[in-house]
């Protein structure tokens, strides 16, 4: 394996930019393997001789097609009507002509044809037809190698921080083996962390995350911790603005994808190994900027994976716009697509989405494993943090009402002992607020993505301000609330209809959700943070309950600044991990004098943050 450089030109190229990689005109072709070298036994019979005998008969000839991306063929009806019943996808409006999605495993397909009917290739395209064949002979060779892989493979020690479970070692084995694919397991099976140890076995560096909005911070905090290169730390740089810049040195970068339109024209120039795609159904709608600029993205890239706990949908138009990002066409094109895979020409429903399943798992393009799976490896109670985005302005403009009290506290040393703690106990409430506001968009963001993917979420928060922007955001998925505002009646329904599924998602107060019993949740949501551990161990406990057959995910969502540092720090919390105090059991009195002795840092810390702001 070559080492790679520590740094990298991503300075924005001053000519001009290509207009897309199929436009570009075809690198020199690379010569396939000599048959004495082993590969050659790797490979089908069909692409292992190629000439046809001295003196075969010509059947008609074999161009490319650079607006269609397609190979075509032009022979004898005899030769074109074969064409068309063995590969339907190769359908053309035109008698005598049938046409070939210039994609790896079509060019194979045409290579075995070409056995029985040669064709002549047209002289402009040889070069190209040429390193065609050879990226379709290596990438045969690549499955047949993948398929004699061992199933399972560990990170190298020392460029990775962790230790991965059985299955998520089979993850990497699937992703070192494929250069493109999807990696669909159920949310909370570490689909990051797999895509890390890929990134850090192959030294897949200078690397790009895509990731949605919420979960740009997210991806640099695991990267932090899990990734070393030569013995230190990632440099990771979050691109910014839709406006392209040159670019710091970096090995790794996050762009969420809301700016890809604005970088469409820069990123494919720039030196990328390797390009992820997180929650990749955010692809699933062709037609925009966004989505043409992740297609031009791909493209230049060598490794494209995709990561998505909802990777098939039933509707054919979005998993076929999905799978066309990561490898242009392994599906046909549309029209073909729709005809065999869905309800007819032109309709988006596949008819048979467990057979497509099926067909992506076995060609190598997709990995899914649910916790239903692997539930054996799993424990039965998993806590993650994870640290979201959130609102600056939003929290600045509800802090700015507490700086007189915030100065009152500080310097008026006239305030007996019980005054400054009720100060003491209203900016720490205020700032809780604020924090709890500034961040609930994202939070919402996070939940939206987990009820899509089927997860049954109970949704925590404390403040009422943060319920009702929960309330608003998610309304359309109808969920039910018990914020200590409704009567019993109200709340036995709300909590009725989410244990009889009439909805998946009920959003509750922290400190209201004794005696209630929801063990139909897979998951819970920490939208907020209470300063008492034995508040959250009794929350997450309504879930894991007798009755609950999954492995409970709890997620404790977390903003950069704010309050969420210090009550991070309480609850023993750090980013990424859990360092402790979340047991079973009641909180002692030594923990509650040491959560309130953070809550006093906490007023302290926001003395000093307001007033270098004044």
């Amino acid at each position: 394996m070559t080492e790679r450089p520590d740094t990298y030109d991503f300075t924005l190229p001053e000519t001009e930019q290509p207009e897309g990689p199929f436009d570009v005109p075809a690198p020199p072709a690379q010569p396939a393997p000599p048959a004495h070298e082993p590969e050659e036994e790797l490979l089908p019979l069909y692409l292992r001789h190629m000439e046809p005998p001295p003196g075969a008969r010509c059947y008609g000839t074999l161009s490319y097609n650079r607006r269609s991306r397609c190979w075509v063929v032009k022979a004898d009806p005899s030769v074109t009507e074969l064409c068309k019943r063995l590969f339907p996808g190769s359908a053309g409006a035109k008698r005598g002509e049938a046409r070939f999605t210039a994609h790896r495993r079509m060019v194979a397909d045409l290579c075995w044809l070409m056995l029985r009917f040669p064709l002549q290739v047209a002289m402009r395209d040889l070069a190209r037809w040429e390193e065609a064949v050879a990226e379709a002979r290596r990438f045969a060779v690549r499955q047949e190698q993948a398929a004699r892989m061992p199933q399972l493979a560990e990170p190298p020690e020392g460029a990775f921080e962790g230790k991965l479970m059985p299955f998520q070692q089979e993850g990497l084995a699937f992703l070192l083996a494929h250069d493109r694919c999807l990696l669909a397991d159920e949310m909370g099976l570490g689909k990051t962390v797999q895509a890390l140890a890929c990134l850090a076995s192959e030294k897949l560096f200078p690397a790009l995350i895509v990731p949605p909005p919420h979960l740009t911070r997210n991806w640099r905090e695991e990267a932090l911790r899990f990734l070393r290169l030569n013995g230190r730390l990632p440099r990771v740089h979050i691109i910014t603005g839709l406006k392209p810049y040159d670019l710091p040195e970096a090995d790794l970068y996050i762009m969420h994808y809301l700016l890809l339109r604005g970088w469409k024209e820069t990123l494919p120039a720039l030196p990328f190994r390797c390009v992820i795609f997180d929650e990749a159904q955010e692809l699933r709608h062709a037609g925009t900027e966004k989505y043409s600029a992740a297609s031009l993205l791909s493209e230049s890239c060598q490794r494209v994976y995709g990561l998505s706990g909802t990777p098939i949908y039933n509707r054919g138009g979005e998993i076929w716009n999905v799978i066309n990002i990561l490898d242009f066409h392994f599906l046909g094109d549309w029209e073909s697509f729709t005809r065999e895979w869905c309800y007819g020409y032109g309709n988006n429903i596949v008819a048979k989405p467990e057979l497509l399943g099926d067909y992506l798992r076995r060609e190598g393009l997709m990995l899914r494993r649910t916790k239903e799976q692997v539930l054996k490896e799993l424990p039965p109670k998993r806590r993650l943090v994870q640290e979201l985005d959130w609102n600056d302005a939003v929290y600045a403009k509800l802090m700015a009402p507490v700086l007189p009290q915030v100065l009152r506290w500080k310097n008026d040393a006239a305030l007996t002992r019980q005054e400054k703690a009720l100060l003491e106990e209203t900016i720490s409430q205020r700032a809780r607020q604020a924090t709890g506001i500034a961040k609930a968009p994202f939070v919402c963001q996070f939940v939206r993505a987990m009820l899509e993917a089927g997860e049954k979420v109970l949704l925590f928060a404390h403040h009422h301000e943060v319920m009702d922007l929960y309330r608003q955001e998610l309304r359309s998925y109808h969920p039910g609330f018990i914020t200590g505002r409704e009567s019993a009646g109200e709340k036995e329904r709300a909590a009725a209809r989410f244990m009889e599924g009439k909805t998946d998602l009920l959003c509750v107060s922290l400190r209201a959700a004794s005696g209630l019993n929801l063990q139909r949740a897979t998951c819970v949501v920490f939208g907020e943070l209470d300063w008492s551990p034995a508040v959250h161990a009794q929350a997450e406990d309504r879930a894991h309950r007798i009755g609950q057959q999954d492995s409970l995910l709890c997620y404790y969502l977390v903003a950069p600044a704010g309050s969420d540092a210090s009550m991070q720090e309480a609850l023993g919390l750090k980013v990424s991990q859990f360092v402790s105090l979340m047991g079973d059991r009641p909180q002692t009195q030594a923990e509650a004098e040491a959560a309130a002795s953070v809550a006093r840092r906490h007023v302290e810390r926001i003395a000093e943050e307001m007033a270098g702001k004044t």
